[in-house]
């Protein structure tokens, strides 16, 4: 009879106005309904807790009774939740319903949780952090059919038990997926996009219907992370280390491979600081690789290592020469290109020399501007007794040709620092074991190849060719068809294509840094 009359009152209506009703009719059916089923689901929290555990305590939960309890829980224990905004938020909005117990109770799944925390030390962090023991602990105690005696005992149990679980699932997904810190936060020249945690991946742990499924898929497998891992477990001693050294190089280098900032492109740059190299990747391999110099580091002679950090590493303090961690596209190279002596090596080095010798500048083919004017005789200036004042007042550049600190190329891309890769008449350090020499910019062992691998069989290629070796060399720039990311990074250990771990000397000291920050994370 209902059905009939909302038939009968619909078709008095004009067509238009009886299909908006009934889309309105029907959208109210399908909520109601959806209410009744949600509600009929919450009802049975009690006989789903008892049919699994056989604790008769359970038959009298209710999700009412549950709420209150959780809401006060929520706000006693908000100051130990390392996301509380993103727990509070989620169960706010979820009827304060214990979402995680109810969700994985019937598949068992729930006892999968604390043991896949307990190997979190195969990933060199410290299962403490995810409360694993206390998990393990709780979870027995619910199963133990004469474990809770009591519903007050059961709400309060199920309530600490829901919020541990959110907080370690949250903590541990992010730390597999992320890493553990945020490397802008502890270093000083770092400008690589690193992407961080955020509510919407987050939020998804209390949307995964399987623990074991998700857990599995957060598992980092990139095969350096699998070597790592696997050298983690029997760590000896690296050669010139001790097996202490060792075993700290790889957690530190576990959790920059964790760090969500590595490159996603087919074509890329690499420069690794520590190891003085530059791989040019296609693909997955290197189709172009060579030594490179760069900035000089606070810890070039290796004086510090792991074994001495303190607190005070936890403050980043790089040396103003130190080439910065970045990533950027590169663009356009630029062709006997003049050199715009910054302030800094203008004062302290520039500077200087022309005081011991009038026709340095000359000789070196540097320029000298005033005011915006040029000077003409610079050699006329007595550069020895100017105040610092006076010599902020002078800007130099260095004109094209085969002394210029460049080389006969450089390679610009956009970063905030103003360094670039370039060409250098400095061949001499290439022959170095230590290559950490420069004011931070990167020097090229082979630019000429490097700007093939850029170019390919171009007529942009064939100018540089031409342009590099004039006689009376001309700024040329050329610009790239299509840019190419390149990747300054900073890794001290990995393992090479045999399969054996490579360990480079911390130059920068950013392994001390960075492991000063992990101490209350890593396992022993």
């Amino acid at each position: 009879m209902i059905a009939l009359s909302r038939y009968i009152c619909l078709n008095m209506l004009s067509p238009k106005k009886s299909i908006l009703l009934f889309s309105a009719v029907m959208g109210l059916s399908i909520v109601f309904t959806l209410q009744s089923c949600k509600k009929k689901s919450r009802s049975d929290m009690g006989k789903a807790l008892f049919a699994t555990t056989n604790n008769k305590v359970f038959k009298d939960i209710t999700p009412e009774g549950f709420s209150a309890v959780f809401q006060k829980k929520l706000i006693d224990q908000k100051a130990r939740l390392t996301n509380p905004k993103i727990i509070v938020a989620y169960y706010e909005q979820h009827d304060y319903d214990p979402v995680l117990i109810m969700e994985h109770l019937d598949k068992q799944d729930l006892k999968v949780l604390p043991k896949y925390l307990q190997k979190s030390n195969e990933h060199g962090l410290d299962p403490k952090m995810f409360q694993t023991e206390k998990l393990k602990a709780m979870l027995a105690k619910l199963y133990d059919k004469n474990g809770i005696k009591t519903i007050d005992e059961a709400y309060q149990d199920m309530a600490e038990l829901e919020l541990t679980m959110a907080n370690s699932l949250i903590n541990y997904s992010n730390a597999l997926q992320f890493g553990v810190m945020n490397p802008r936060r502890i270093y000083a020249n770092y400008y690589t996009q690193t992407k961080r945690p955020d509510s919407i991946s987050m939020s998804h742990v209390f949307e995964v219907k399987s623990f074991k499924t998700f857990l599995d898929s957060i598992q980092p497998k990139d095969p350096q992370y699998l070597a790592l891992q696997k050298a983690l477990v029997g760590t000896t001693a690296a050669p010139g280390m001790s097996a202490e050294e060792t075993q700290r190089a790889i957690l530190v280098n576990l959790e920059r491979l964790r760090w969500k900032n590595k490159p996603s492109e087919s074509k890329y740059v690499l420069v690794n600081i520590p190891d003085y190299q530059l791989n040019f990747m296609d693909n997955g391999k290197s189709i172009l690789n060579m030594k490179v110099c760069v900035g000089e580091g606070r810890n070039k002679d290796h004086s510090h290592n792991l074994v001495e950090y303190d607190d005070s590493y936890q403050i980043d303090r790089p040396f103003s020469r130190e080439t910065p961690q970045l990533n950027s596209m590169i663009y356009v190279a630029e062709v006997n290109p003049v050199w715009n002596i910054p302030q800094s090596i203008a004062s302290k080095e520039i500077i200087v020399e022309a005081a011991k010798d009038p026709y340095y500048l000359s000789n070196k083919n540097i320029v000298v501007y005033k005011g915006g004017q040029e000077v003409e005789d610079p050699e006329t200036i007595k550069w020895a007794t100017l105040s610092e004042n006076e010599k902020a007042s002078y800007s130099f550049k260095q004109k094209p040709g085969d002394d210029n600190s460049l080389g006969k190329i450089k390679f610009l891309f956009k970063n905030s620092t103003n360094v670039y890769l370039h060409d250098t008449p400095a061949k001499q350090a290439f022959a170095k074991p230590m290559r950490a020499v420069s004011h931070g910019c990167v020097r090229l062992e082979k630019p000429l190849d490097f700007a093939h691998a850029l170019f390919g069989d171009s007529a942009k290629y064939k100018t540089i060719e031409k342009c590099i070796v004039e006689d009376n060399p001309e700024p040329t720039s050329l610009s790239l068809n299509n840019k190419v990311p390149v990747y300054i990074t900073y890794f001290t250990c990995w393992s090479d294509d045999s399969g054996t771990l490579q360990f480079r000397k911390d130059i920068y000291g950013l392994d001390i840094v960075l492991y000063a920050h992990l101490q209350k994370f890593l396992s022993a």
